[in-house]
Order: C-alpha cells, then sequence, then structure tokens
C-alpha cells in the first residue's frame, strides 16, 4: 500500500463512537499517526463521558464530544463544523455515522467496511482507502490496519493518561487496587467472592483501596458492607487512577475499562472475564501480545497480565450473560471461586516482587 501523502503540517481527524474501553484500545492509532507526522495536529471525536480516558494524550490537540444520542440539530452541527476541515479522516468503526462523519470531515479518508452488504458497496465508493473488518482479530490487531492501509508504521502501544504528578490518592503501601463494578451486571462476579478477595489481600499484608464510578455506589455499598477497605470509588479522575494503578503491588478487576488500563499501565493485573472473548477484547500488556489469549483457561497469563475464567463448556459466549440481556446474570462469573482468583493473584504479586 503507497503511503498517504499529507500537507507539511496536516490536521488529522479520528472517530470512535464507542465506549471507553473501545475509545483506550484506539491509541495506537493515534500513536501511530504522531510518529509518522510529528507536526500533524490531530483531533478525536468521541462519545461525551468517554473523552476522560484520552484526559493529558499527548498526541491528541483536542477532543471533541457528541452525545450519544444525538439530535437531528446536534448531528448536522457536528457536520457544518468538521466539514472539509481536516486532510484526513477516519473512522475506527464500520458504522454509518462515524463513516459518514470520516468522509465529511476529511479530504482524505480511510475506516473499516464489512465484507458484504449495499451499505458497505456504498462505502467503499466514499472513503479514500477502506478495509474489510475482521471479527476475529483482537481489537487492537484489527483497528491497527487501519494504519496498515495508509501505508504507515504501525505501533501498538496503549496511551493512558498521564499519572497525576499531584493531587494524586494518598494511600499506605503496600497497597492492591481492586474494580468491581463493570458498566454490566453481567461481567459482575460475586459480591462474596470479591470479600473473600479482600480479606485474603489483607492477610497477606496488603491495603485494599477499591475504585469505581460515582453511579457504582449502591452496588459498592453492598459489596463492601463491613469489608475492611479504603473506598476511592467516585473520587478519581483518570490521571489519578494511571498513579494508583501503576504504583498497586497487584490490580484485580473484571472486563472494564480500568482493567485495559491497569495492563496499560504496566500494573501486574488480574482480569476477571466470564462471556466475553479473551481472543478479541483481552487485556493488552505493555509490549503487546508475544501470543494470542486463548478462548478459555482456568488461568492465563500475557506479560504484566493474568486472565483467569471458569471454562465453562459454552464460553466464551460473547452473549449478555445466561439471559442475553445486561442485567443478566452470568453463570461462568457467579460459580468462579474465590481461591482461584487469588492463585492468579500471588502469581501476579510475584511478578512485582521480582522487579
Amino acid at each position: 500500500m503507497n503511503p498517504v501523502r499529507l500537507p507539511q503540517n496536516p490536521r488529522v481527524l479520528v472517530v470512535i463512537l464507542r465506549r471507553l474501553g473501545d475509545v483506550l484500545l484506539t491509541t495506537p492509532v493515534i500513536r501511530s499517526l504522531k510518529r509518522t507526522f510529528p507536526q500533524a495536529s490531530i483531533d478525536a471525536v468521541v462519545f461525551a463521558g468517554t473523552e476522560g480516558v484520552l484526559t493529558g494524550n499527548p498526541d491528541l490537540a483536542e477532543v471533541i464530544t457528541i452525545p450519544q444520542r444525538p439530535t437531528a440539530l446536534d448531528t448536522i452541527s457536528l457536520f457544518v463544523r468538521l466539514f472539509r476541515r481536516y486532510d484526513l479522516a477516519l473512522s475506527v468503526q464500520t458504522g454509518d455515522r462515524p463513516t459518514a462523519l470520516a468522509v465529511i470531515a476529511g479530504r482524505q479518508s480511510a475506516g473499516p467496511v464489512e465484507r458484504a452488504g449495499l451499505a458497505s458497496r456504498i462505502k467503499r465508493v466514499f472513503l479514500t482507502r477502506h478495509y474489510v473488518r475482521d471479527a476475529r482479530q483482537h481489537r487492537v490487531r484489527e483497528i491497527l490496519r487501519l494504519v496498515e492501509v495508509l501505508g504507515i508504521k504501525p505501533h501498538d502501544e496503549l496511551v493512558c493518561p498521564p499519572a497525576a504528578s499531584h493531587g494524586r490518592p494518598v494511600v499506605s503501601q503496600p497497597y492492591a487496587v481492586v474494580h468491581a463494578a463493570p458498566m454490566f451486571i453481567y461481567k459482575r462476579w460475586s459480591g462474596d467472592g470479591w470479600r473473600a478477595l479482600a480479606a485474603a489481600l489483607r492477610d497477606r499484608g496488603f491495603d485494599v483501596v477499591v475504585t469505581g464510578a460515582v453511579s457504582d455506589r449502591a452496588y459498592l455499598d453492598e459489596v463492601w458492607r463491613d469489608a475492611n477497605v479504603t473506598r476511592l470509588d467516585g473520587d478519581l479522575a483518570w490521571p489519578d487512577l494511571t498513579a494508583l494503578v501503576a504504583a498497586a503491588r497487584v490490580y484485580i478487576g473484571p472486563d472494564t475499562a480500568i482493567t485495559h488500563l491497569a495492563a496499560a499501565s504496566g500494573a501486574p493485573t488480574v482480569a476477571i472475564y466470564g462471556p466475553t472473548d479473551p481472543r478479541l477484547w483481552g487485556p493488552w500488556p505493555v509490549g503487546g501480545l508475544d501470543r494470542p489469549w486463548q478462548a478459555a483457561g482456568t488461568i492465563q497469563r500475557r506479560g504484566n497480565v493474568w486472565l483467569v475464567q471458569n471454562p465453562l463448556p459454552c464460553m466464551p459466549c460473547q452473549l449478555e450473560g445466561c439471559e442475553r440481556r445486561l442485567d443478566s446474570h452470568s453463570q461462568c462469573l457467579d460459580e468462579l471461586s474465590a481461591a482461584q482468583v487469588l492463585a492468579a493473584v500471588d502469581q501476579a504479586l510475584g511478578l512485582r516482587q521480582a522487579a
């Protein structure tokens, strides 16, 4: 593929209309663009509420937000604001709206398309460059194909919000960070499991610091009832979270954006996975994946990440729990023992102690 040609000080737009974790997993694309075009001014368009994970990103000039459910006026206003403002605009998704934004915003545009269908054929016409999406690859590898179609060198490191240099949380070392609240119920482990894990960490001499969003407070009140933990849920900005997890002896959490952040920060990370397929969405360790995650296993390790599953025959199903809705339970997580998670934690603690 011939390298894309841009003016001396190009303006570039990256459209990422997905959730928090997806936005973080797109930062290798932004890093690849900045390394290739160091004089470029790169902007990103994201959903409101996800922009925090890009706080302080050194590769970005501006982050533009759009409501997750924009009105017609919101959409038209954004189209007018972005129209032909950029030398290059990229969509990291095959959806109609992100592709339209890239086509409208950029004098050149690029993005993925689906293998078949009328909408895909139309997008191929309007996009300057495109590739056919491969849903079987890990999201980071799949999204970096966008860089390859531009003919530039890919860089696969995730870029975390820079750790806060002052105003960071004051906690006692040694400590472990536990994040018990994923966005959706079907990704939750059991409250009994979390409490047993916290007690075992205390027995090993660690303070237990727990994180979460303000919206998780009611759930976390129940999970941590009578537990001897330091609660920072709802109190931390993203740079503070980076500082907190990067200095932890170990981080433990479910399939959520904070777990991806912990893995990317270099912290020894224990990720608890249920229905989600780790081959596609497993945490991305520092230095990248030396080999793909397996579909299912009791404990897998890649770099600074240990991935824990209860490998029932049905998993990973990639469904929204056993009842196939966001508020469903997941049997694979309900039946996951604290002993198995703790075995992975002890392995991860060995990494930090060895370092």
